[in-house]
C-alpha cells in the first residue's frame, strides 16, 4: 500500500557498539512509505513489550493512522503481543522475506540518514543517554527532517537496453507530502501548519 498514507516501514537500529552483550539502547525507527515521514524511539534493551510500547508513543506522533506496519523477521517484531495488538487494532501486519534487505528498503535507507549519521555506531547504554535521545527524538530531530529536509520518490523505472533508468518526483519534505495528500483530512493538515509556521530552523 504505498500510495496511501498510514503504512509503515519498522525496524530497530541497535546500540551496541563492538558488542552485543549485556543491556543497550536500541532505536525503534519507523517511516511512512506515502509520505516519508519519520518517527523514532529510544528503547532500552530488546523485550517485546517495550518494542510494543515505543510504537505505541508513535503512533500518538504520527499525522496519520497507524494502518499497516512492515518489519524483517526479528523476534522483537514476530512475537505474539505485537501480534495481537495488530489484530485488536485492524493494523495490517507483513513481514520482509528472511534475509532480502532490499524488502524494506525505505527503513534500511532512513536508517543510515535519521539514526546512524546523527549518533553514530558507538554502544549507548545508560539512562542519561536514554533521556538525551528520547528528548532529541521526540523534538528537534522528527522537526528538523519531517518540516525541513526534502527527499525524492521513485515514480518510475525504465528499462533501456540493460540498464534501468529511474524517474524521480520532485524534491519535498514529509510535511510537504503530508499536506498534498487528499487522503490526510483537513484538520490534520491545519495543525501541522500551525507547527510549521511556529518552527525556527536555525533555532
Amino acid at each position: 500500500e504505498e500510495t496511501d498514507p498510514g503504512f509503515f516501514e519498522i525496524d530497530l537500529v541497535a546500540h551496541c557498539g563492538d558488542s552485543a552483550y549485556g543491556m543497550f539502547i536500541s532505536t525503534l525507527n519507523t517511516t511512512d512509505i506515502a509520505t516519508g515521514w519519520f518517527e523514532s524511539e529510544p528503547v532500552m534493551g530488546k523485550a517485546q513489550e517495550r518494542v510494543l510500547a515505543g510504537l505505541q508513543e508513535i503512533k500518538m506522533r504520527v499525522p496519520t493512522s497507524l494502518l499497516g506496519i512492515d518489519s524483517d523477521n526479528g523476534s522483537e517484531f514476530i512475537n505474539r503481543q505485537l501480534y495481537e495488538y495488530c489484530l485488536k487494532n485492524n493494523v495490517v501486519f507483513t513481514r520482509s522475506r528472511p534475509y532480502k534487505k532490499n524488502d524494506n528498503a525505505h527503513i534500511e535507507q532512513k536508517n543510515y540518514t535519521t539514526v546512524r549519521q546523527v549518533l553514530g555506531y558507538q554502544r549507548f547504554d545508560t539512562e542519561a543517554v536514554f533521556d538525551l535521545m528520547l528528548k532529541l527524538y521526540r523534538g528537534p530531530l522528527r522537526l528538523y527532517i519531517n518540516f525541513f529536509q526534502p527527499s525524492v520518490k521513485c515514480i518510475e523505472k525504465k528499462r533501456i537496453g540493460s540498464k534501468i533508468k529511474k524517474v524521480y518526483d520532485i524534491a519535498q519534505t514529509p510535511y510537504e507530502r503530508v499536506l498534498a495528500h487528499p487522503k490526510i483530512p483537513q484538520e490534520t493538515k491545519e495543525t501541522c501548519q500551525r507547527l510549521f509556521e511556529s518552527l525556527d530552523p536555525f533555532q
